[in-house]
């Protein structure tokens, strides 16, 4: 049963953020999609202990990889799929209690909540870096594989 509510929110709501950045019609189901696996992989790997940062990192590849896939085969910007997938990952309430900690002057618990907002800002980051690495890797792969056909 939890898995249907993770399912079914995690895509309902990628497709709802994907709506109000006014993603074109016929990339929100491939959206909504993609925000899903990128949740299931967050929520089970922190079900697994592997950590916040780790489980945002391998996220938000998948979310990198899937987004380049859908890119490319509805010949539409990479970011069209990133922007709606990412919402479930964004530290949105960590960085609200960070600034309202700071604000309430403890500073203790401030910096907590920001090293939080830091480890998953460059976890997604880097996973993103990594994914479009290697969407290099496999282009200049394929294409090395196409050159060496022809002779």
């Amino acid at each position: 049963m939890e898995w249907f509510i993770q399912i079914t929110f995690s895509f309902f709501s990628t497709v709802g953020f994907g709506i109000l950045t006014n993603i074109p019609r016929k990339a929100l189901i491939a959206a909504g999609f993609t925000g899903t696996c990128g949740w299931l992989i967050f929520w089970q790997l922190k079900i697994h202990q592997v950590g916040l940062g780790g489980a945002n990192f391998w996220a938000a590849f998948i979310i990198g990889c899937l987004s380049i896939f859908f890119s490319r085969k509805m010949k539409m910007p990479v970011i069209i799929f990133h922007i709606p997938s990412l919402f479930l990952l964004v530290p949105g309430g960590p960085a609200y209690l960070a600034i309202r900690e700071f604000v309430l002057g403890d500073t203790k618990q401030a910096f907590i909540e920001l090293s939080i907002v830091v480890v998953t800002a460059a976890a997604i980051a880097g996973a993103f870096m990594m994914s479009n690495l290697v969407e290099k890797i496999v282009l200049k792969l394929a294409l090395k594989r196409k050159s060496q056909k022809r002779l």
